[in-house]
């Protein structure tokens, strides 16, 4: 297959994959490619997710890799095979990469969780939260590029609020829900939203309040998305830099005994929503 123009979190996630089966094998590359009867460059291509790989292709190199597990393979397969033009597509070129390897990302999700200190999780924002977030920045975005962000960020809304929602967990501090980045109006309207949105059965809000005594997980904030298997599971967190995916074995165990940690002091669902009904009422 030729090289690609661009190449989307997705396609270096199954090249990821693809390579740490082969140094679990005890492969070289240029062995590996050998058994392929292709040189190491192609398969340097095929791992950094640079060129396709055919569904044969796939399956010949996993059965090199003594791979096994017919649903990590099947996986696999579907993620080189699959050709999904969403909807992120119409913001090609016009948002950072990072926006669009996000939406896809939450596209395939088989579940979602979301940890949340300072700010409303983006999945739940409404619209104008939203713009004052996004637009919060040093400098200024155009008037357009802020509409394009916004709406791009209302779009993702559809895995919650779409005919097959993908079930969500939220773990909120009370600091997220107090902090009025609008007016009291505003922050009423947020809190509204959450609300309504926690009382779908697939949908599950937990606040942590303030008065938590020895709380020290306030740097635990993640959205860890997850894969048809877990070692297709994705953590996505804001770096300095950009957007950050991560997705190695032992960053996954962490990140889900964070999450876990963060559910087990953090308020049981009703009582969250009792909660953020007093915040609504007291906005």
């Amino acid at each position: 297959m030729a090289r690609r123009t661009h190449v989307t979190a997705r396609q270096e996630r199954l090249g990821a994959e693809l390579r740490k089966l082969r140094e679990a094998a005890g492969l070289k590359g240029r062995e590996a490619a050998a058994l392929l009867g292709t040189d190491a460059g192609r398969l340097s291509q095929i791992e950094s997710g640079v060129a396709g790989v055919s569904e044969e292709t796939v399956r010949r190199l996993v059965a090199h890799y003594a791979c096994t597990d017919p649903e990590l393979i099947g996986a696999l397969v579907t993620m080189a095979t699959e050709r999904t033009h969403g909807w992120w597509e119409a913001y090609r070129g016009k948002l950072p990469t990072a926006f669009l390897d996000l939406s896809e990302l939450e596209y395939h999700a088989t579940y979602y969780w979301d940890v949340s200190f300072l700010h409303i999780p983006g999945l739940l924002q409404t619209e104008e939260y939203a713009r004052r977030i996004l637009g919060h920045r040093v400098p200024e975005l155009p008037v357009a590029d802020l509409d394009l962000r916004v709406q791009h960020r209302l779009e993702r809304r559809v895995i919650l609020e779409g005919p097959q929602p993908t079930p969500y967990a939220a773990v909120i501090h009370e600091a997220a829900l107090r902090i009025r980045v609008g007016d009291r109006a505003a922050a009423r309207s947020q809190l509204a939203r959450i609300i309504a949105l926690s009382e779908g059965n697939h949908l599950t809000v937990r606040i942590v309040p303030f008065d938590l005594d020895e709380f020290a997980g306030a740097d635990s904030a993640m959205v860890y998305v997850g894969g048809v298997v877990p070692k297709l599971d994705t953590v996505v967190r804001d770096a300095p830099h950009g957007t950050a995916f991560i997705d190695s074995a032992a960053q996954l165990d962490r990140f889900r005994t964070l999450f876990h940690r963060m559910e087990a002091v953090s308020l049981d669902p009703k009582r969250s929503r009792d909660f953020i009904h007093k915040l609504a009422k007291e906005a």
